[in-house]
């Protein structure tokens, strides 16, 4: 078995560095690196732990895709090898940063309390979080749980810092299912709606536990990490940015998956020596990729069941049930994301299912409202990656963070359904 999780380990890298390759050189040959991915997933699936969903994905895509067959409708194979490829990349690319870019153990093992532990830690877990994904959660968390069992403020915290990432950070997988879907955003819209929806998280988290007595927030034990660390995130930013200013028609995605490995080939050998750098990344390679499993199949799987939903739509030649998208049927379309992630849709399959149905609509709003539906529905369902993460490594019970942030999830709703309504405006839509 671990022979096998070690060859799907070096085909999820070889589809890593193969879909960058062909993206610059040879696009036509894509597929490739596609069939890669799948042929790690096929030799994953008997170690998935959750394998339901992803099988009743592919038995609905099947059915669909003879539908399809028997009706003559058109089928795209290469897209259903394909669609969520550079998706796939971000996400492994970004987990080599890891190996660069988390803060070094702090020596003090004493953690701050009180209001100011409070919004420091919150930032630390975003900021980091925004480049460093689900470690940056992992990382506070692990220091927090060493002195106690999570209480309610560090469970609000930690659920709402991470997912409000998913609203505005390249680097998160929501902004490049976003992409994918919807490829004619506009960034810079995208980037203020975000970050000023990240910064009203913040304070709606803020105010809901210094007012209410049940956190105890002079007690509030939090693991602030030291700024300082940012600066990798922060030259990782600033050369997306100036890359993408000179060759806009470069894939955002890809310069981030790009940049991501070149700085950490580049930066890791001066952390470590040359031997010892070779020896981390052959076990990130073998031993740390395979455990994207679970994210690779809920990927792959969803995107063709996408294709296969959208061939029966698109033959059958059904027309969109409303002329305009708006910010009416986008606080609709939010309103359904929130509902099926609570019964444990992943948002990334409702993406999947609707995008190419979409792709005629304003893509600006669109991705706005993808993203606006992954982070809230990532910090509350009992079935986000998050959350599961959060349950299984502290003990925790789904049903209470589901309580905590039930009510939050309600007002970022209707927030959302404000920042819909002024982004339409602006569109002129």
């Amino acid at each position: 078995m671990q022979i096998l999780s070690r060859i799907s380990g070096i085909l999820i890298f070889s589809s890593f560095i193969s879909t960058i390759y062909f993206y610059f050189f040879h696009k036509e040959l894509l597929i490739i690196s596609g069939v890669l991915a799948w042929i790690a997933f096929v030799l994953l699936f008997s170690s998935l732990k959750s394998k339901k969903i992803v099988v009743i994905l592919l038995i609905l895509s099947f059915v669909f895709f003879g539908v399809s067959f028997f009706n003559h409708y058109d089928i795209n194979f290469i897209k259903v090898f394909t669609v969520n490829q550079y998706l796939l990349t971000l996400l492994i690319g970004v987990g080599f940063l890891r190996l660069i870019a988390i803060p070094k153990e702090e020596k003090n093992t004493n953690l701050p309390k009180g209001r100011q532990s409070f919004i420091k830690t919150y930032w630390s877990v975003h900021l980091f979080g925004s480049v460093i994904n689900l470690s940056s959660l992992i990382l506070v968390a692990d220091k927090m749980y060493k002195k106690g069992a999570l209480n309610s403020a560090q469970i609000v915290l930690l659920t709402r810092a991470f997912a409000s990432d998913a609203y505005w950070s390249p680097f998160f997988v929501a902004f490049a299912a976003a992409i994918t879907y919807a490829p004619k955003l506009d960034t810079s819209t995208i980037l203020i709606n975000g970050i000023f929806l990240a910064v009203i998280t913040f304070f709606i988290t803020y105010f809901e536990v210094i007012k209410n007595k049940k956190f105890n927030i002079d007690e509030f034990s939090g693991y602030p990490l030291s700024f300082d660390s940012l600066f990798l995130p922060i030259v990782l930013a600033l050369l997306v940015l100036i890359t993408n200013h000179f060759h806009p028609e470069i894939k955002v995605i890809i310069l981030i998956s790009s940049f991501s490995i070149l700085m950490t080939l580049f930066i890791l050998p001066t952390k470590k020596n040359l031997k010892e750098s070779i020896k981390i990344l052959k076990f990130h390679v073998l031993d740390e990729l395979p455990k994207m499993k679970s994210e690779l199949s809920l990927f792959l799987v969803a995107g063709m069941f996408g294709i296969s939903v959208s061939s029966i739509l698109i033959g059958l030649n059904l027309s969109l049930p409303f002329e305009v998208f708006d910010w009416q049927i986008a606080s609709v379309l939010l309103l359904i994301f929130i509902i099926l992630s609570f019964i444990g849709i992943h948002p990334i399959i409702t993406i999947a299912i609707i995008g190419d149905f979409l792709s005629g609509v304003n893509h600006t709003l669109l991705a706005v409202t993808f993203l606006m539906a992954w982070s809230t529905t990532v910090s509350t369902s009992p079935f986000s990656g998050q959350n599961l993460t959060i349950v299984a490594r502290y003990n925790c019970d789904a049903k209470e963070i589901f309580k905590l942030n039930l009510v939050y999830v309600i007002k970022m709703y209707f927030i959302c359904i404000l920042c819909l309504y002024i982004l339409s405006k602006y569109l002129a839509l």
